[in-house]
């Protein structure tokens, strides 16, 4: 899987020895610059603009995101109870399947709670009607599957084959729309506007018989709608044609986009040796602190690699190295690239784009720190240390 992001932005200048090893440190003024563009698409089109907190969930910088998008949408109780605390805005919840002892306080939380399947609605409507009997106002919604994959990677693809998320469009009756308030429609995955038009296109055949009988329609997420290539225009267009086509509010649910090229992960090279071809061992882990890097997998842009010829560098050849993490996994590997530094324990290295995802996929196995968590402005290079991590929070997670 490529990435297309990775612009180092204000980051090309920034010290990496200002903060500790290893952590995080995101960028509030690229923050706020990708927040400007969500909530300029959220305006010309006319539709509502949440931000995805199971991508970026720094809570530290949730005044910020207040300030600029319609709320936020959470992945069940404790994103939900986050969001409330923290939060400006609506919460949309959604789960692939919610706990009975779970749901009447998302219940409570949620603007709109959001379910995988029919059978589900069906199944908790005591809970609902209780929960509305007491005094909570929410809408019901139902995720469903187009059935039309555009994924790069089947595994972060939702319209995958025998995908459990979201209920089969072409299973959709009559019965099942009267249930609901509104529709769900996540497919994509860091994607440009095309895969959304042609999803929409499919999705637009069997839907149309419903148009004005559903009163919002959500995204979902997977629109790269901040990177600098995205087609905005047309999609603040088809938006517009989509509201008035189907009568609905039009919901986007963005992550990524949030914090697109907003943080980096500082590391340090711990030790260095040759085992046909130089190898160093960072502090960075890619199973602990990266795991997308070998759950998609993808090779994370270096801050200030030195030109190659090819994007991705062939082994033992020009000057390339090895980058792997302390861990005992022996698949915990970065990737292999052309150092901004001397290969050399102490030596210093950053990767690009990890504000998001990275940073709420952490783990501490094999006893790995946790990154530190660090808040930089680059407009007025002002540098706050938000949370460090220690043995204890390895230690209570275990018992």
């Amino acid at each position: 899987m490529e990435t297309r992001a990775g612009d180092p932005g204000a980051f090309a200048h920034f010290d990496l020895a200002r903060v500790d090893s290893p952590a995080f440190v995101v960028d509030a003024a690229k923050l706020r610059a990708n927040l400007r563009i969500l909530a300029e698409v959220r305006d010309a089109a006319g539709i509502r603009m949440l931000a995805a907190l199971k991508a970026f969930s720094m809570w530290k910088v949730a005044p910020i995101v207040g300030e600029y998008l319609d709320g936020v949408c959470t992945s069940g109780l404790w994103e939900a109870r986050l969001a409330s605390e923290f939060y400006d805005g609506e919460i949309a919840t959604y789960c692939a399947a919610y706990k009975p002892e779970d749901l009447p306080e998302i219940c409570r939380l949620s603007d709109h709670l959001i379910f995988n399947s029919p059978g589900q609605i069906e199944r908790f409507l005591p809970i609902i009607e209780a929960a509305r009997a007491r005094g909570d106002h929410f809408d019901v919604g139902l995720r469903i599957n187009p059935l039309h994959a555009e994924g790069e990677v089947p595994r972060y693809d939702p319209c995958a084959p025998h995908s459990r998320l979201g209920f089969p469009i072409d299973q959709l009756t009559d019965e099942h729309i009267a249930m609901v308030d509104g529709l769900h429609m996540h497919t994509l995955c860091e994607q440009d506007f095309e895969p959304l038009r042609r999803t929409w296109d499919v999705a637009f055949d069997h839907l149309e018989p419903w148009f004005g009988q559903f009163k919002w329609l959500n995204l979902g997420g997977g629109h790269h709608i901040t990177r600098a290539d995205y087609q905005r225009e047309e999609l603040v267009e088809f938006l517009r044609d989509m509201a008035e086509d189907t009568e609905a509010e039009i919901y986007m649910e963005p992550g990524e986009a949030v914090a697109l090229d907003a943080g980096i992960l500082v590391g340090t090279i711990l030790d260095t040796h040759w085992n046909g071809m130089p190898l160093a061992i960072t502090d960075i882990s890619a199973t602990c602190h990266m795991p997308d890097v070998l759950e998609a997998p993808y090779r994370p842009a270096l801050l200030g690699e030195a030109p190659s010829d090819d994007e991705i560098i062939d082994e033992g050849q020009g000057g390339a190295v090895r980058l792997g993490g302390p861990s005992c996994l022996a698949g915990d590997v970065i990737g292999d690239y052309r150092l901004p530094v001397p290969c050399e324990p102490g030596e210093r290295i950053a990767f690009l784009d990890q504000a998001h995802y990275s940073m709420v996929k952490t783990t501490t196995f094999n006893g790995v720190p946790l990154p530190s968590i660090w808040l930089w402005d680059s407009d007025s290079d002002a540098l706050e240390c938000v949370r460090r991590f220690g043995y204890e929070d390895f230690r209570d997670r275990l018992s």
